[in-house]
């Protein structure tokens, strides 16, 4: 039988029971057609699940009582920060959605000199709660119990400030550069950059560099930026990660 897994956002405990949250409750009642003794799944982050028996249905409330508690290992070793520059449509979304399914640590969305997509504060903040939703979605479905830290979007050069070079930096780029094959394990954690659709420019680049990002390559074929993140995930967690 399959796994229902529903987030909520607040402390577990066995023998609790809750109000599940509306978003939760409409999924397992309305889509799911869930009834009073069924199991679910509850997590919040915290990097447990809690195994719990629908207790409640009625108009207006779904209730759950946790049974147990567990701590199945699902979290990569290799923790990997994805600087990815913001793309268009709904491929940040799908970025989000694929890279917390292949054990991303954190997302930063970051808006670079050939970024054609920018967000104001007000967007940047909505935007924000619609990957972290992506990010928990991906969450239930792929059997995570932590949910990767997803960063407000910033400039490039906010991030580079914030963030010491204490980790292994790559930025992808085609052409001669470091094969992900040949990197020496386990260099973790690992910050990848991604540039946007017209790829990185000069400026930007050079800060990169400047940072301590060496440039690593998916071989001889350009991808878009919506499948070089990806690709270079799960090539790194075939080498170096839990594949």
């Amino acid at each position: 039988m399959r796994e229902i897994r529903l987030f909520v956002d607040t402390p577990l405990r066995v023998g609790l029971e809750l109000a599940l949250p509306a978003t939760a409750a409409q999924h397992a009642v309305r889509v799911l057609r869930l009834r009073a003794g069924d199991a679910v799944t509850l997590f919040n982050g915290d990097g447990h699940q809690y195994p719990a028996q629908l207790s409640t249905i009625a108009p207006g409330v779904t209730r759950a009582r946790v049974a147990t508690v567990e701590s199945p290992a699902r979290e990569s070793p290799l923790r990997v920060t994805l600087l990815q520059a913001l793309a268009r449509g709904e491929k940040m979304d799908w970025i989000v959605q694929k890279a917390t399914e292949l054990g991303v640590a954190r997302v930063a969305p970051i808006v670079t000199a050939r970024s054609e997509v920018k967000l104001d504060a007000a967007r940047a903040a909505k935007r924000l709660e619609h990957w972290r939703a992506i990010a928990i979605g991906a969450c239930e479905q792929c059997g995570r119990n932590t949910v990767p830290r997803i960063d407000v979007a910033g400039s490039l050069e906010a991030f580079l400030a914030a963030n010491a070079a204490t980790d292994a930096r790559f930025v992808l780029q085609p052409g001669d550069a470091t094969r992900i094959r040949s990197l020496t394990p386990p260099p973790t954690p690992v910050t990848l950059a991604v540039g946007p659709e017209g790829g990185f420019g000069e400026d930007d680049l050079a800060a990169l560099r400047a940072a301590g990002y060496g440039a690593l390559s998916l071989g001889p074929r350009i991808l878009r930026t919506e499948t070089a993140g990806i690709a270079a995930l799960a090539a790194l967690q075939a080498m170096l990660g839990d594949f």
